[in-house]
């Protein structure tokens, strides 16, 4: 580890995983506009997390709900972790680590995604959760730290982040989700156009008084590994 002040450490080991990190601008296009024309046409995107990948998972279902520049119709995204009493539920009949494949099998259908977050890529209840995916017909993506890792390997796609730091991997993970609503909406008009929607829906106004069989692995799986990058026949 870098020797200095805690500022200095975190830049450090912020600015090592960056370079490698710009490496993934094809995965993370091909990523945008494959949501973009999924998403268009009906299907869903499932995200889930825990702790700080939690939060991040509904970070991005927020800009896709929401928008992250340009008003545009509202797209499926779905937090797991956010529908607490379905947790509770399920972590109280079933057990902690079917709350997120429950959820899957209940709102998947095939030819949605289900993109997993997790710093270690070990986590039992994501492990689940993309074992569900794959048998209920989804594609499943990663977002992990260094691989190889289980997750990483159950997944269809990984974006794995090569940094020890998993603040580090949590931060680069953020921009992932940034970068993927980025090309969402840069390919979404031609997605609408395939579908026949409009590709600019109006806002909504304003209330008076306030401001206006599992999948098949396909591509290539594109994994940061050591700092040097490496693309894996999927």
């Amino acid at each position: 580890m870098p020797a200095g002040s805690p500022l200095d450490v975190h830049l450090t080991n912020l600015a090592a995983a960056l370079a490698p990190y710009r490496r993934c601008e094809p995965q993370l296009a091909r990523w945008g506009a494959a949501l973009a024309h999924r998403l268009a046409s009906g299907g869903r995107l499932l995200v889930a997390g825990n702790g700080g990948s939690a939060a991040e998972a509904q970070h991005l279902t927020a800009e896709l709900v929401g928008k992250l520049r340009d008003d545009r119709q509202p797209l499926s995204a779905i937090a797991l972790h956010a529908e607490s009493s379905a947790v509770t539920a399920i972590a109280n009949d079933y057990g902690y680590a079917d709350v997120y494949a429950r959820q899957v099998r209940a709102h998947g259908r095939p030819g949605d995604v289900l993109l997993l977050l997790s710093t270690s890529g070990t986590s039992g209840n994501l492990l689940a959760a993309a074992h569900a995916a794959r048998d209920a017909g989804l594609a499943t993506w990663a977002l992990t730290g260094p691989a190889p890792n289980p997750l990483a390997d159950a997944c269809d796609e990984v974006l794995a982040v090569p940094s020890a730091d998993s603040q580090v991997v949590q931060e680069l993970h953020l921009v992932t989700s940034h970068l993927l609503c980025e090309y969402l909406e840069q390919e979404l008009p031609a997605a609408l156009a395939v579908t026949g929607a409009a590709a600019n829906v109006p806002a909504e106004p304003a209330p008076a008084g306030r401001l206006a069989s599992g999948p098949v692995r396909t591509g290539v799986e594109v994994v940061l590994d050591g700092g040097a990058g490496q693309q894996v026949d999927a």
